[in-house]
């Protein structure tokens, strides 16, 4: 609050809220800083001429950017186009809320809007409306969940322990990063190992320059990718020395050996990079959705990301950020729904941002669960962390909802957290890299986070790391390395990774694997919610897992005996 002294106690306790340590603003149309709604926004409009484009959102084809050009080319279906347009904006915002309406046909519908007409839809929708609209519209039935497994210390030992930990509590999907860049195939192969020891069928990836992570993902140490980014103005689009063809490009270079992708983007970006042309937020993410679209990625990381601070700083915005999810669903992609960055310090605005996803359910709940400590997450914290997991499986209890997670007893989280230390420390024992003591084993098994670590030699690990490129190490190395270590159950889980990479049907939409690596996609488990009885319903095996949480007390636990 501006004023530093006040008459009023009262207003002098809420001053000193954490919700007062957060930053807001004041709408600023000029610069962008507007969630939706911006005077500057372009009125729906479409033409076409002999099948192609020539107006789009009022301005003649002569006049498009690049990012236009890309949409209109690539990411609109002229066949349906005209129809889809002609409808009334509100009508359509009803289609996407009406339970008599297939998810199916909204999907035709949305293929033929232009980025302001989508935009529009949007603006009339409230929050309910949005999430109503979430759970019918998602591709995949069964939502799921992803998590961030990193530390500041980029210590293996540690990423190999959490990402068991993080694989046996229910995430299908984890992401690691470094603080080190050279720490990157250390990381990637812990994360691997780790997680294969928790659960079989985990996706994993290493967040990390996009020629690097395709490598490493070329040579099976990572399954997945989501950090290729794209942008809604072309002037952020050029500083990055990139255009909407060569994110195409590179969605088939790593499609084509067999590795699932995501495109990123989030509201809040171009204005965070000083080019957002006096736009709004929701409108220039409409685009960045269309591009991923355009360019044949199965989905999107999407709900503003590393940019929420802005969203959450201005009026709706992260109503907005919940829109940006809906569209990414409306035009039929996976979406991986944020979650994944922190941006306040009150608790209750953490769980309000975090709630339109898990309760209406979508493919990934968050793209990055910390499954450390927040002071140990390398991609600036996340809204939900290790430290929240107990708050997070009460909510699933309480609210009857399917958060992707499942309670676990300390005993299960510590044999899986030893079992992934002790499994990459036979991988480097038999790589030749830097020996993992077992000290560090034992001290990783119990730990809270990197500080409970000790140091390691890290000029030693640094240049073991970097000759693990230049032998040309893969995961052919690492399965062998466990196998003759006896750890036959884990290299078969990653050999069967490599399977599925040749099989390629985890690059379905919205896919996952199981714990018997089938899949769960849209393309066999397409969403089919049309109302009270249809959709995606807890079975009674998942609700006794989920309701089963070790803190409630049971009949036996009670003394019966006398009455008492």
């Amino acid at each position: 609050m501006k004023n530093s002294t006040f008459k009023s106690k009262r207003f002098k306790v809420l001053a000193e809220r954490p919700v007062n340590q957060d930053g807001f603003a004041a709408e600023w149309p000029e610069v962008g800083l507007i969630a939706t709604n911006s005077p500057n926004d372009p009125k729906p409009s479409i033409k076409i001429e002999n099948g192609k484009i020539i107006e789009m959102d009022g301005k003649p084809r002569k006049d498009f950017d690049m990012i236009d050009q890309f949409i209109a080319d690539y990411a609109i279906d002229v066949d349906v186009a005209q129809e889809a347009m002609a409808k009334d904006s509100v009508e359509i915002a009803k289609m996407l809320v009406d339970i008599n309406v297939p998810r199916s046909e909204v999907i035709r519908i949305t293929q033929g809007l232009t980025p302001a007409k989508i935009t529009e839809v949007i603006n009339h929708m409230n929050i309910v409306e949005i999430m109503m609209a979430m759970q019918k519209v998602r591709a995949r039935k069964r939502p799921r969940n992803q998590c961030h497994t990193t530390n500041l210390r980029d210590n293996p030992v540690l990423i190999a322990a959490d990402a068991a930990e993080a694989a046996v509590r229910g995430f299908d999907e984890q992401e690691t990063t470094v603080g080190i860049t050279r720490y990157a195939p250390f990381n990637a192969i812990a994360l691997l190992v780790g997680a294969q020891a928790g659960r079989g069928g985990i996706l994993t990836q290493c967040s990390v320059e996009e020629a690097f992570e395709l490598n490493i993902g070329m040579r099976g140490l990572t399954s997945y990718a989501e950090t290729i980014s794209v942008y809604g103005t072309e002037r952020v689009f050029v500083d990055g020395d990139d255009t909407p063809w060569s994110k195409a490009f590179l969605a088939s270079a790593y499609a084509s050996r067999g590795i699932k992708m995501r495109f990123t983007s989030g509201t809040g970006a171009e204005v965070q990079m000083g080019f957002a042309e006096g736009k709004s937020m929701l409108y220039l993410e409409v685009r960045c959705i269309m591009l991923a679209k355009g360019a044949g990625s199965q989905g999107l990381q999407n709900g503003s990301i590393s940019c929420i601070g802005i969203p959450g700083a201005v009026p709706s915005g992260i109503r907005i950020v919940a829109g940006e999810n809906l569209v990414a669903m409306m035009l039929d992609l996976e979406v991986a729904s944020g979650n994944d960055q922190t941006f306040s310090h009150s608790d209750i605005r953490r769980t309000a941002r975090l709630l339109p996803q898990m309760l209406s359910g979508t493919d990934l709940i968050t793209s990055g669960y910390s499954a450390m400590p927040n002071y140990d997450d390398m991609f600036a914290g996340s809204n939900v962390d290790i430290d929240d997991v107990d708050d997070y499986l009460i909510l699933q209890r309480d609210l009857m909802v399917d958060g992707g997670l499942r309670p676990v007893s300390e005993e299960e989280v510590l044999a899986a957290r030893n079992k992934g230390a002790k499994a990459l420390q036979a991988v480097f024992e038999k790589l030749g890299l830097p020996a993992i003591t077992d000290e560090e084993v034992e001290i990783a098994t119990i730990a809270h986070g990197s500080k409970d670590m000790p140091p390691r030699q890290v000029n030693e690990d640094l240049k073991a790391a970097t000759e693990i490129m230049e032998k040309g190490i893969t995961s052919i190395d690492v399965i062998k390395a466990l196998a003759e270590s006896g750890f036959e159950d884990i290299a078969e889980n990653i050999l069967n990774m490599l399977k599925q990479r040749i099989a390629g049907d985890y690059l379905q939409t919205s896919a996952v694997l199981d714990k018997n690596f089938d899949i769960d996609s849209a393309v066999n488990n397409p969403n089919d919610y049309q109302g009270p009885g249809s959709g995606y319903r807890l079975s009674q095996e998942r609700w006794n897992e989920i309701k089963d949480i070790p803190q409630a007390l049971k009949p036996e636990d009670f003394d019966t005996e006398g009455g008492k």
